[in-house]
């Protein structure tokens, strides 16, 4: 993963985590609880720790993993789940999980490692398994605000899926960003199944 977007997140870990840990996000995660075949769920790329704890405390089985120290610190103390510190490209589990929930994670890799970390995750699903996924909306790759972002419109990700063996979209869905004022700026929100 891109070190500039890691050391933003450890450098601004406290900011970051006081914009997104109290925002009701309950919509979108039901509706990936509803299309989830079982109870254990990996959080991959957990951020503030904020959808690991809803999960847990509903009582499904969490892990949760992600690539910045300083967000795993924040995490674990809000959570109360043993968040490990690992990077996206070092998953590398076999038919463990009923469901992986990628919330504005998994767009801070360059297309050409986000193949790869896909595949991981559909390996790393039991058969029928789903990934929970977001992406900002529109076509844009490359680093923005200190960040590296891929972004996709369904048509483009459908595109992009059809290299990834194992993995079909199940459903997508746009949506405003949720934080208060940023309702302008669009997301894809996709589901996709192990097939």
């Amino acid at each position: 993963m891109d070190k500039t977007t890691i050391d933003y997140y450890d450098q601004n870990a406290d900011t970051f985590a006081e914009q997104t840990v109290a925002v009701d996000f309950t919509e979108t995660q039901d509706r990936f609880l509803k299309s989830l075949r079982g109870s254990r769920i990996l959080d991959f790329g957990c951020g503030s720790g904020r959808d690991a704890k809803y999960f847990s405390d509903l009582g499904y089985e969490v892990s949760a993993i992600d690539g910045s120290e300083e967000l795993c610190k924040i995490a674990r103390a809000y959570s109360g789940i043993d968040v490990r510190h690992m990077y996206f490209q070092d998953l590398d589990e076999q038919e463990i999980y009923d469901g992986i929930w990628a919330c504005s994670s998994i767009l801070h890799l360059a297309k050409s490692e986000l193949k790869d970390v896909l595949a991981k995750m559909g390996r790393a699903l039991k058969p029928e398994g789903i990934i929970y996924t977001s992406f900002k909306y529109g076509e844009f790759e490359g680093e923005r605000n200190g960040r590296y972002f891929t972004d996709f419109t369904p048509e483009a990700f459908r595109d992009f899926l059809r290299d990834v063996p194992g993995l079909c979209i199940e459903e997508y869905w746009i949506t405003g960003d949720v934080r208060p004022g940023r309702g302008a700026e669009k997301w894809l929100n996709v589901i996709l199944v192990k097939d």
